[in-house]
């Protein structure tokens, strides 16, 4: 299987660069993963293809400002640090640009007095770690320096921080947005909820090797990112359930399917749990939790679109992007939504 059997083409001018006003009026593509039957409805028309019973599993991550803009303390020029992931209250692995300012020992500064930093470490693969020293609460003072970082694809500015968060997003650690629940509103969700579907929480950190291109031909060759996830007693007891009573579980966006079907692939019984998942699903992988998935429209070649065609097929997938192309849909992080199911099921 070649990463280039996943490209397809798109015109630059259907990236989306910036969210609609309304979250629930982006378009929705509902396919049938089965038949590849297609309809073209909106984000809000979801419900009516939603059962009591139904399981919706959402990802509460939520993205930190991890872009920090400062500058060296004895030159003043310019560095940036992106966070990657926490070690401890002051320690973070992260990227450094330029990589050959940042050297072991060298101390920065982001807010005069309020936070500096010193590398203490440069790894084998170009990360850094970063000791932090800062006055006050970590998270605010982090809010008050730091940057929202949108995937390199996005050139606009975001006016508002809170357009590249879920409306329930509520645990602090991403550096991306799981995107696929951008377009719930908490109006939507408790329609949803009034209609007897159980919405159940899941947790996973999105990295930055979400947007790390595929870089081999041969896509068993790739070797996947990794990233922290928490599958909690909650989520064990309701997915347990409705799997025994066979309901439908509906995973929103690629993060929680990496969750749901890590999980299951470790315990069948699926127990609750934490910890790192560099889970690589693509086609000929056998779902063993996930059975219907709400997504966006994904980068060609990327691990997402591999994925997506798991739970269909290539061909399928790569047909219905080519009509979403022709239908001018919005893609990426900021665009539509597909909802990929058994729609006679």
């Amino acid at each position: 299987m070649k990463t280039s059997d996943f490209s397809y083409y798109l015109p630059e001018e259907l990236i989306a660069q910036h969210p609609l006003e309304d979250r629930a009026s982006s378009r929705l593509l509902v396919l049938d993963k089965d038949t590849g039957e297609r309809q073209h409805k909106h984000f809000n028309d979801l419900p009516s293809y939603l059962n009591k019973g139904d399981v919706l599993v959402i990802n509460n991550t939520r993205v930190i400002p991890a872009r920090l803009l400062g500058v060296r303390s004895d030159t003043e020029s310019p560095v940036e640090l992106l966070l990657l992931k926490r070690i401890d209250d002051n320690h973070w692995e992260t990227l450094a640009r330029p990589g050959k300012k940042v050297k072991e020992g060298r101390r920065f500064t982001f807010i005069p007095g309020k936070l500096e930093a010193e590398c203490e470490q440069v790894l084998d693969n170009g990360n850094r770690i970063i000791r932090f020293d800062y006055e006050g609460i970590w998270e605010e003072v982090l809010d008050e320096a730091g940057i929202m970082p949108l995937p390199p694809y996005i050139h606009e500015k975001l006016q508002d921080k809170e357009r590249y968060q879920t409306v329930y997003s509520k645990d602090p650690g991403s550096a991306a947005a799981p995107t696929a629940g951008l377009h719930f509103t908490k109006e939507l969700l408790k329609q949803i909820s009034d209609m007897g579907v159980e919405i159940v929480e899941v947790t996973l950190h999105v990295g930055l090797g979400t947007f790390r291109p595929v870089k081999v031909e041969d896509v068993t060759e790739h070797e996947m990112h990794s990233e922290w996830y928490e599958f909690n007693d909650k989520a064990s007891e309701a997915i347990n359930r409705a799997r025994r009573e066979g309901r439908r579980i509906i995973s929103v966006g690629t993060t929680s399917t990496r969750v749901l079907e890590t999980v299951a692939s470790n315990d069948p019984e699926m127990k609750p749990c934490s910890g790192y998942t560099n889970i690589f699903i693509y086609p000929g992988y056998e779902f063993k939790c996930v059975n219907s998935l709400i997504t966006n429209f994904h980068l060609p070649e990327s691990t997402l679109i591999m994925l997506v065609s798991a739970l269909s097929t290539k061909d399928i997938i790569l047909a219905t992007y080519e009509e979403a192309v022709n239908m001018k849909y919005r893609f990426f992080s900021f665009g539509d939504a597909m909802f990929i199911t058994s729609l006679n099921k």
